[in-house]
């Protein structure tokens, strides 16, 4: 489904306001893990998926090295993949709200 620009920032509004620990991992484009000292790694959950990982695997992944590096890590970022949200909420909006 392709998706125009203004439908696209309609969502990027409503997604800003969700806490970022209920975001689906499936609607993850990367995790970014911000390490003392200033260092960062990227995680391209994405590009994983793509390259044929399970979803369940990445996740074990991520909570491994959450685990590991839990005294080295500062802050963590989430960059949310806006279309994969939208096709996952659009059409259960469309079903509720076609029901009206």
């Amino acid at each position: 489904m392709q998706l125009n620009d203004d439908f696209l920032t309609q969502w990027e509004h409503i997604i800003a306001g969700v806490n970022k620990t209920d975001v689906p991992l499936e609607c993850i484009k990367k995790v970014v893990i911000k390490l003392k000292q200033g260092r960062q790694k990227t995680i391209n959950v994405h590009s994983l998926l793509n390259q044929g990982l399970a979803l369940e695997e990445v996740e074990v992944m991520l909570t491994r090295y959450f685990q590991e590096n839990d005294d080295q890590i500062r802050d963590v970022d989430f960059v949310v993949d806006i279309s994969s949200v939208v096709n996952l909420v659009q059409p259960e909006t469309d079903k509720l709200l076609g029901k009206l």
